[in-house]
């Protein structure tokens, strides 16, 4: 294990949201007080010490940012008020551009500027790609006497660059995943050969956590946050599969009768997502709770690209039921620029990386479990004489 240390630490978290870590006198009343932590994983005590000693390489070699949920008990009995929970939130933020080589992520999380940027240029690429597209294909070819999307923006050509733009991102995410495995797991794999079979037996983890977040459950009192994540997270990824696999179906000039499940699913959706975000910004925006007392820039993202994303969708879908064909076009466009600048900016520094990395971190320790149970009982079992 590195002992390098890096004295800038502390002052490096604070741009990726830390919150009085430096006045922390590490008595453990976080880590008595947290729900979830363990002998293995006192946090967020111990997480606390390393960043101020600056040990960044046992930092990223942890999980245990990641098993933790932030329900708020350790701020809330914090006796120096250190908030404790911002610290492990920051290094969360921190993590997840430590496992992007690009350097993308640590731009986006330490520079405002940056993250505008980012999206103006997503948004004006958008908007010119739709203007080049028409310019090749004849501006006349668009139907302005009814309604016709798919003629406005052929469905196929769309879903082949919307499943291009979900292979670049999914990239993008194996690839931050990638670095945090090998990061993990290089204590362990200097020592002891993993088998196969055990990274196969224990990847049910990675799943049951990636679909249900089962253990923000055991997260604090407050158990309605778990429900409100699953169904805001419905409403994400019922659109995220009609749209990445069944775009043919959804986008199409066919008005269907309200019955139909192509639309159910859609309102589904639609209410679910408008619903989660505005709680959410409501609830930053009032401080109410102590997971929403201090926000960073990118806190914010989330809840405002579901919300834009969500309302443009649904405008799309009133004006094409209303046949206006130019309102439909337009609010087209800047609903498809909206969905653009989500995927490409959440991925590098938003939930998204949540969404992989926590699960990830759970899968990593099902398997250090399993290796260390292993040697423990070839440990006890005799070796052979001959």
């Amino acid at each position: 294990m590195s002992s390098r240390v890096d004295p800038d630490l502390l002052l490096e978290l604070k741009d990726y949201g830390a919150v009085g870590a430096e006045i922390c006198f590490n008595c453990g009343t976080c880590t008595a007080m947290c729900p979830l932590t363990s002998d293995e994983h006192p946090f967020p005590r111990n997480m606390i010490r390393l960043a101020q000693l600056g040990l960044k390489d046992q930092i990223l070699e942890s999980t245990d940012p990641w098993l933790c949920y932030y329900c708020g008990d350790c701020a809330g009995t914090c006796p120096r008020e250190a908030e404790p929970g911002e610290t492990m939130m920051a290094l969360r933020r921190w993590l997840t551009a430590q496992y992007d080589r690009s350097g993308h992520s640590a731009k986006l999380y330490t520079s405002e500027k940056a993250v505008w940027n980012t999206i103006l240029r997503l948004t004006l690429i958008t908007v010119a790609a739709v203007i080049v597209f028409h310019l090749i294909t004849g501006f006349d070819r668009i139907v302005t006497d009814r309604v016709e999307l798919n003629t406005f923006a052929p469905v196929m050509l769309v879903w082949v660059i919307v499943l291009a733009h979900g292979a670049y991102l999914g990239y993008r995410i194996l690839s931050g995943s990638a670095r945090m495995f090998k990061l993990v797991m290089a204590p362990i794999t200097a020592e002891t050969k993993i088998s196969l079979a055990i990274y196969l037996q224990e990847f049910k983890e990675f799943v049951i956590h990636f679909l249900s977040q089962k253990r923000w459950r055991a997260c604090g009192e407050e158990r309605g946050r778990w429900f409100k994540h699953l169904l805001l997270m419905s409403g994400y990824g019922t659109m995220l599969v009609l749209i990445m696999g069944f775009l043919w179906w959804f986008q199409t000039d066919e008005l269907y009768p309200f019955y139909h499940p192509q639309r159910w699913l859609g309102y589904y959706a639609t209410i679910v997502l408008i619903y989660g975000s505005i709680e959410i910004l409501i609830s930053r925006t009032k401080k109410r709770e102590q997971v929403h007392r201090f926000s960073h820039p990118s806190d914010w993202l989330f809840p405002v690209f579901i919300l834009v994303a969500a309302v443009t969708g649904i405008l799309v879908h009133i004006f094409r039921y209303a046949d206006w064909p130019w309102p439909t076009y337009i609010m087209y466009v800047i609903h498809i620029a909206a969905m653009v600048s989500m995927l490409d900016t959440e991925v590098g520094i938003g939930k998204w990386a949540h969404l992989f990395y926590r699960p990830l971190a759970m899968y990593l320790e099902a398997v250090k479990v399993r290796v260390r149970q292993e040697e423990a009982v070839s440990d006890l079992v005799p070796a052979s004489t001959d």
